[in-house]
């Protein structure tokens, strides 16, 4: 039966329920029904009622943990598959279950504890969820460690690539970033990571294109709408790339380089008091990122401010020998020379145009930093 199908038998039966709200029959026919018609909340609701009707059997247990899981409601999944990981220890599709449920919970030590490596060994998506977990718990170099024998072992398994991509981006190996994002397809991750490495080749249609696509499955990713929004700004739709980078900048909250990345497309836009809004919010949230004094010594310089532009550069650099925006800063002193319009002339030509010794591009930067 298919979809349609099934939802008309949900509907059916919640009918039946009316009328009958205990019988337990209809519970487990229409719960079974939601899930397979993807209706998660009313299998949920279902699954909970059976429980206080007539209790659950462990196939049903693991199906009810899966809806309360996809319903959001995280803590009754961890009690459902915790009660089934007790009774069935050696069962690894309970244990990833567990862990991914937890995972949810952003309970990210209890769940990695669970993906031991027979676990990892026989799911990928166990493998994805062990990565995507040392990445998000800022371990990189365990994360790294994992990468390449994951990716040998499920190398077919498209939504582990995708993963792949987001970390290698993030390790600054963009030749694997690109590997995985084409070998994860239409995974929206993927597509997010490609989209991403093409706005620095400079492909800014192809990279729209991919972003769209990225942001048609998954709508919460921060980083598709900050590369969206950096696509708009290079292709000359201006007010729409804002509110999307700005959208992009909120999802991620306290994420440096994309408040970053914000103040800097509206300084290109023109709009120098919402640039230094947005470079003040990122040096509120961490001072000793480089990349916050030199952006900020960038608003000094086009304000004719030398002293205190430079002063900002000494600071930038100081903090990290390679911060681009000071480097670019430093630049915009030299050649305008005090001459604030001057320097706004440059800041007009510096989307595409090599600005340091190492032919770096103020949109690379950008890419860079909403990563």
């Amino acid at each position: 039966m298919d979809v349609s199908g099934q939802k008309d038998t949900v509907a059916r039966l919640l009918g039946y329920l009316e009328s009958d709200p205990a019988n337990v029959a209809l519970l487990r026919d229409c719960a079974a029904a939601a899930m397979a018609a993807g209706d998660v909340a009313t299998a949920d609701d279902c699954y909970t009622r059976l429980e206080r009707a007539a209790g659950l059997s462990d196939v049903e247990s693991s199906a009810a943990g899966l809806a309360a899981m996809r319903n959001g409601r995280q803590a009754r999944a961890i009690a459902l598959f915790a009660a089934l990981a007790d009774t069935h220890s050696d069962d690894i599709a309970v244990r990833f279950n567990l862990a991914w449920s937890l995972a949810l919970d952003r309970q990210f030590e209890r769940a990695a504890a669970l993906l031991d490596e027979a676990t990892v060994a026989a799911l990928p998506q166990a493998a994805m969820l062990d990565l995507q977990l040392a990445h998000e718990r800022g371990d990189f170099d365990g994360a790294a460690e994992k990468l390449l024998p994951y990716l040998t072992a499920h190398g077919d398994y498209a939504p582990l690539q995708a993963a792949a991509s987001v970390l290698a981006m993030d390790l600054d190996d963009e030749v694997l970033a690109r590997q995985a994002a084409i070998a994860g397809g239409e995974h929206p991750d993927a597509l997010t990571t490609l989209g991403t490495l093409l706005l620095g080749d400079g492909d800014s249609e192809t990279a729209h294109s991919l972003l769209d696509r990225a942001l048609a499955q998954n709508d919460r990713s921060p980083r598709a709408w900050i590369g969206l929004g950096l696509a708009n700004l290079s292709l000359g739709a201006t007010d729409e790339a804002l509110r999307q980078i700005d959208h992009g900048a909120e999802l991620f909250e306290d994420h440096l380089g994309s408040w970053i990345a914000a103040g800097w497309a509206h300084l290109i836009a023109g709009n120098r008091e919402g640039a230094a809004a947005r470079f003040e919010k990122a040096m509120a949230l961490d001072d000793s990122f480089a990349e916050c004094h030199g952006s900020l010594a960038t608003i000094q310089v086009l304000a004719g401010e030398i002293e205190a532009a430079e002063r900002s550069i000494a600071v930038a650099f100081r903090l990290d020998r390679q911060c681009f925006s000071a480097a670019f800063a430093r630049v915009l002193v030299a050649a305008a020379q005090g001459d604030g319009e001057q320097a706004g002339r440059i800041l007009d030509r510096a989307l595409d145009q090599p600005l340091d010794d190492q032919g770096r591009t103020l949109r690379q930067l950008l890419g860079r930093l909403a990563r």
